[in-house]
């Protein structure tokens, strides 16, 4: 027995002995290149990149999300061929993350220069507002003065840019400038702080500040009477739209709506951008150019927020901490995301509002969407592509083009055209929480198992009352 054992052991250990003799036998180059190969794979998978699908796929189908009875499909939506084609991104950017990292770099539009007027909000807060004109881009000679007549009736966009952004970024350009070219007229408002313009009150701006382009919508629509309002929100601004339309309902003197990447609801949003090393990348990313937006307003928050904090922070999440929760005097910072957040405004929205979406958005996560809610109110389409990053969606072999600048652009026009165009009065500034009001035990709680986020049990009225989520 014992002669067998050696025997077995002796036949194993030649057998490795000539497993490495032929290892030895390959050339170091095949290595490399398998070593390549696993590190090619690797790439592919951690940047989520998706060249492959879409060349066999042809691109991801846009969902769409809407009541079974919602005139604004049936009138609209069902008329826009960007939304019933498949979103085709361009292939060397087929990345989520090369989508919304590369914004800056890609998709610029052909240099322009914007008219600026500042406006003082109802709290004596200074906002710029920076204006491109139509006449501007397609060269007309009949507005020489570079002003807009009271008695116009060219339709205005009002556009609320995303976190840290204002109306130099690439995106907000590009957006601009193709509804210029389109024939109608654009305003970007600049959040409070930014575009140049320093404080002049004690607000900042937040993601459920919402008084800023309730403002700023009954100043226009006191000027241009005659002029159909519409409003886009992106990222963070999306949600301050969402929330204002929820809020107001049909007060709201706009003719229609569109929210591009919005986190819907910033608890989950501030759960997902801790999951992941890419996510804490965002997120790290985005605090930084959050404190360069104090350090630009430094003698502010120096006074109305916690400045060593500040310049401590590492994530939103001590951002928002540090500054926005002082600043607006809101307890903690999940009473702060659950009074922010849109997405339990939904059910208020009474304009025609199509919402867009990227279920691989590495910033603004798909579970955040409120598709239930979606999907009850008859004035609300949801959009939804497999593909698309945050704020991105490059399409074109040149990145010359982002998808849903043509998408809301054509859903513009077709809403202009159709009967269903919001009828538009002057907004009353309707009852609504502000941050000076002490929050933390009037908004529901929520639970939070292994990092999911669900509704808790609430009184309905109560809800109904506080609108909160």
């Amino acid at each position: 027995m014992e002669d067998c054992a050696e025997s077995i052991e002796v036949s194993q250990i030649s057998g490795y002995r000539l497993l490495f003799k032929a290892l030895s036998v390959i050339p170091i180059t095949h290595y490399v290149i398998a070593l390549y190969c696993v590190f090619l794979v690797f790439l592919y998978n951690f940047l989520e990149l998706h060249f492959f699908e879409d060349l066999f796929s042809g691109g991801s189908v846009v969902n769409l999300t809407y009541h079974s009875g919602s005139e604004l499909y049936l009138s609209v939506v069902s008329k826009c061929k960007i939304l019933h084609t498949r979103y085709l991104s361009t292939p060397w950017l087929a990345s989520p993350h090369f989508h919304t990292t590369l914004i800056e770099l890609f998709g610029r539009p052909p240099a322009f220069t914007y008219k600026r007027e500042l406006f003082h909000a109802s709290d004596g807060g200074t906002i710029a507002l920076d204006w491109l004109m139509s006449s501007n881009v397609l060269g007309s000679p009949s507005d020489e003065t570079n002003v807009i007549p009271k008695n116009t009736t060219t339709p205005i966009v009002v556009v609320v840019p995303g976190l840290t952004s204002d109306s130099s970024a690439a995106y907000v350009k590009l957006f601009a400038f193709k509804m210029a070219k389109h024939g109608w007229n654009v305003l970007v408002t600049n959040h409070r702080g930014m575009g140049g313009v320093s404080f002049t009150s004690d607000r900042i701006y937040n993601a459920g500040w919402t008084m800023d382009i309730r403002d700023i919508n009954n100043h226009l629509r006191e000027e241009y009477p005659d002029a159909p309002l519409y409003l886009v929100g992106l990222s963070i601004g999306a949600n301050i739209v969402g929330k204002y339309l929820g809020e107001d309902g049909d007060r709201v003197p706009v003719a229609g709506a569109a929210v591009i990447c919005s986190p819907w609801d910033l608890l989950i949003g501030s759960r997902f951008i801790k999951r992941r090393l890419v996510q804490r990348f965002y997120d790290r990313v985005l605090a930084i150019g959050l404190q360069g937006y104090a350090m630009l307003n430094e003698a502010h928050f120096t006074k109305h927020g916690d400045w060593e904090g500040i310049l401590k922070a590492r994530t939103i999440r001590d951002f928002d901490k540090y500054a926005t929760c002082v600043a607006t005097k809101i307890e903690t910072v999940d009473t702060y995301y659950r009074w922010a957040s849109s997405a339990g405004y939904v059910k208020g929205v009474s304009v025609p509002l199509l919402c867009i979406s990227s279920l691989d958005d590495p910033v603004c996560p798909g579970e955040a969407i409120p598709w239930d809610e979606c999907r009850a109110n008859k004035n609300v389409v949801l959009a939804t592509t497999k593909h698309g990053g945050h704020l991105g969606y490059f399409e074109g072999i040149t990145a010359s083009g982002l998808w849903w600048v043509s998408a809301v652009n054509e859903y513009f026009d077709v809403l202009h055209a159709s009967p269903l165009t919001h009828k538009q009065k002057k907004s009353q500034s309707p009852g609504h929480c502000t941050p000076e009001e002490s929050l933390i035990d009037q908004s529901p709680y929520v639970t939070v198992t292994n990092g999911m986020v669900a509704p808790a049990d609430v009184d309905e009225d109560l809800t109904e009352n506080r609108k909160f989520f």
